[in-house]
């Protein structure tokens, strides 16, 4: 009877170990100062929220969003990102919907992203973008008009977007083009004024600043993620989309009170009042910026 145990024991024990590994990596899940915030307001995402859902988000992109060096379809980042969303709004019905494929670029993902996005009407759609071009070419002219375009039919669809950049991994920044990518993604969200998560930037505070009893957040081949890595990035999403979602709240509140403060107000004092209302660029997270 004891030895026939053994095989069983060990079979739960191996079982168990990407849980442990998942729950080590959130445990050292550290962010820079101020976190990572997503600036630009999810006036979707945040009204979906407060009306008590349902919220469907789609992520789309290549092999760390399909989840490419996960144990297992569990700890990818989309559904770590459903699980702490859940978490953090338990009356929700939140769905994260993983369209990630694989080895794709900017224009096979642009090419989908009716039928895998639009089509499923989402209230968000995270597009990560950047690396698979970064790792084929230094010239990126073309992917500023891809990502442009893409993001234009989301946001012409009524879909809320944040654009995740790329991977801080060994066989990306040994690219010279990894600088000029990390820009240009920026630049894209800026101009249309959509949300941007600079995974780019976190992994690289990662690197940076490693605790010794850490679990490695990028696998042996270079590129792609591990568990606990996944579970990290999606823990400072999870809390980016939260803050981001708070900011918005609070900020319908004062234009609310300020609504109600003007009324009856000659038209002079009801302008100035409604002039004090920080623009969309001033009001977000006080976030210390990071590099």
């Amino acid at each position: 009877m004891r030895h026939s145990s053994w095989p069983t024991a060990l079979a739960v024990c191996l079982a168990l170990l990407p849980l442990a590994a998942l729950a080590a990596g959130r445990g050292s899940c550290t962010a820079p100062p101020g976190g990572v915030p997503i600036i630009a307001p999810l006036e979707r995402f945040a009204a979906r929220i407060s009306e008590g859902g349902p919220l469907t988000i789609v992520a789309v992109g290549s092999s760390s969003t399909a989840g490419v060096g996960a144990s297992g379809p569990e700890f990818n980042y989309p559904s770590r990102l459903e699980a702490d969303l859940r978490a953090s709004f338990p009356a929700l019905d939140i769905s994260v919907v993983n369209r990630g494929k694989g080895g794709e670029d900017a224009p096979e993902e642009l090419a989908r992203l009716s039928r895998d996005v639009v089509a499923l009407h989402p209230d968000l759609a995270i597009w990560q973008v950047g690396t698979n071009a970064v790792l084929r070419r230094d010239d990126l002219v073309a992917d500023g008009e891809w990502m442009r375009e893409g993001v234009n039919l989301l946001k012409g669809s009524g879909i809320d977007v944040v654009l995740m950049d790329l991977q801080y991994a060994p066989r990306v920044i040994e690219r010279p083009a990894h600088v000029a990518m990390e820009d240009l993604v920026a630049e894209t969200a800026d101009r249309a004024r959509i949300g941007l998560f600079r995974r780019f930037a976190l992994m690289r505070y990662w690197q940076s600043s490693p605790a010794s009893e850490a679990p490695a957040m990028t696998g042996p081949d270079g590129l792609h993620m591990t568990d606990a890595g996944y579970g990290c990035l999606a823990t400072q999403l999870s809390s980016a989309l939260v803050a981001n979602w708070r900011a918005e709240t609070k900020l319908a509140h004062r234009v609310r009170n300020i609504g109600d403060s003007v009324a009856g107000l000659p038209l002079q004092s009801a302008t100035r009042a409604a002039h004090s209302l920080p623009t969309i660029e001033m009001r977000r997270n006080d976030a210390t910026p990071f590099n």
